[in-house]
C-alpha cells in the first residue's frame, strides 16, 4: 500500500512538471506574434505575397495570425481592432483602400503596436512600408503601349478597385505618360475591381460601343488583362489590339509566352512578402528598419519572358 502511494505521488509530480498548458504559454511568450490582414485571398498576386510571408515567418520563428478582409475596409478595421485586443507584437496590413483603411493604421499606432503596410499604401503613414511604386508601373505600361502604337491611337483603361492605392497610382502614372503623347486618346476607363470575369464583361461592352476604334487596353492587373483578352479573342479582335497589364502572375507569363498578352509589368510578390516579415520581426526586436522598402517593377515581353518563367 505504501509502495503504491509513493508511485502515485511520483506520477502526480511528473505530470505537474510537464504541464502542457504551461509549456505552451511559455513558448507563446517567446514567439513574435504578427497579426496579418490581407486585402483578398481570391486574388492570385495577394495569395503569392501571403505564401511568401508564411515561408519567411517559419524561417524566422515568428507566429502569424492571418485574416482575409475580403476587400472590405470596414472589415479590415475590425480585424486590426481584434489584433490590438490580442496584443500582437506587430501588425502587417495589406490595405483594401488608400483612405478607408487608414483608420486601421491610426488605431494600431494609437495602441503603440507597430504596423507595416505591404504592397499598398494608406493615407496615414504606417511604421514602415514594403512594396513597389505603383506610379512607376503605370508609366512603364503606358510607355510600352505608346511605343507599340507609334504614339497614336485609342486606349481603354480597366481600373482596379476604386480608392485603392494601386488603382489611384497606376492610373496617375499612366496619365502622366499620356500627356506626352497628344495623339493617344483615352476613350474609356472603368473599374473591374481586379476581377477577371468582371473585366471580360466590361471589355465586351466596350467592344459593342467602340468596336475597331480600340487600339490598346491597359489593365491595372493581370487578372483583368486576361479577362480583356478573352473578350477580344471571342470578338476576333485580339490580333489588332495591344494589351498590357501588371503583376506577372503565372497565367499572365504564359499568355506573354504565347503572344496573347503583349506585356506584363513584373511586381515581385516574393520580395514584398519576405520583406514585410523581415521588417516586422526587426521592429519587434527593436532593430532599426527602413521607413520604405521599395522593390522596382520590370517590363516583361516575349523577348524577355525566359528570365521570369520557372
Amino acid at each position: 500500500m505504501k509502495h503504491s502511494y509513493l508511485i502515485l505521488i511520483a506520477l502526480i509530480t511528473l505530470c505537474v512538471g510537464c504541464n502542457p498548458s504551461t509549456n505552451s504559454q511559455k513558448s507563446k511568450e517567446n514567439n513574435i506574434v504578427i497579426g496579418v490582414s490581407m486585402l483578398s485571398m481570391q486574388n492570385e498576386f495577394i495569395v503569392n505575397i501571403n505564401d511568401e510571408m508564411q515561408k519567411k515567418a517559419q524561417e524566422l520563428g515568428a507566429e502569424l495570425i492571418i485574416v482575409d478582409a475580403e476587400r472590405s475596409s470596414l472589415k479590415q478595421i475590425e480585424q486590426i481592432e481584434s489584433f490590438i485586443a490580442q496584443k500582437v507584437d506587430v501588425i502587417i496590413l495589406n490595405p483594401c483602400e488608400y483612405e478607408a483603411s487608414s483608420p486601421a493604421v491610426a488605431k494600431a499606432l494609437a495602441a503603440n503596436i507597430p504596423i507595416v503596410n505591404v504592397n499598398s499604401a494608406t493615407k496615414i503613414a504606417p511604421t514602415a512600408f514594403v512594396g513597389s511604386n505603383d506610379l512607376e508601373s503605370g508609366r512603364i505600361a503606358m510607355k510600352f503601349i505608346a511605343e507599340q502604337l507609334g504614339g497614336k491611337g485609342n486606349i481603354v483603361m480597366i481600373q482596379g478597385l476604386n480608392g485603392q492605392a494601386a488603382q489611384l497610382q497606376r492610373e496617375q502614372g499612366a496619365k502622366e505618360i499620356l500627356k506626352e503623347y497628344p495623339e493617344l486618346k483615352l476613350i474609356a476607363q472603368q473599374t473591374a475591381e481586379w476581377d477577371r470575369s468582371k473585366s471580360m464583361d466590361l471589355m465586351q461592352n466596350w467592344i459593342q460601343s467602340y468596336g475597331t476604334k480600340i487600339n490598346a487596353v491597359f489593365a491595372h492587373n493581370d487578372e483583368m488583362g486576361l479577362g480583356a483578352i478573352k473578350a477580344l479573342q471571342d470578338a476576333g479582335m485580339k490580333d489588332k489590339v495591344v494589351v498590357v497589364s501588371i503583376d506577372a502572375i503565372a497565367d499572365a507569363l504564359q499568355a506573354v509566352k504565347k503572344g496573347d498578352l503583349d506585356a506584363t509589368v513584373f511586381q515581385d510578390a516574393k520580395k514584398q512578402g519576405a520583406g514585410a516579415i523581415e521588417t516586422a520581426v526587426k521592429i519587434a526586436q527593436g532593430q532599426k528598419v527602413e521607413k520604405e522598402l521599395m522593390i522596382p517593377f520590370q517590363l516583361v515581353t516575349k523577348a524577355s519572358i525566359k528570365a521570369y518563367l520557372k
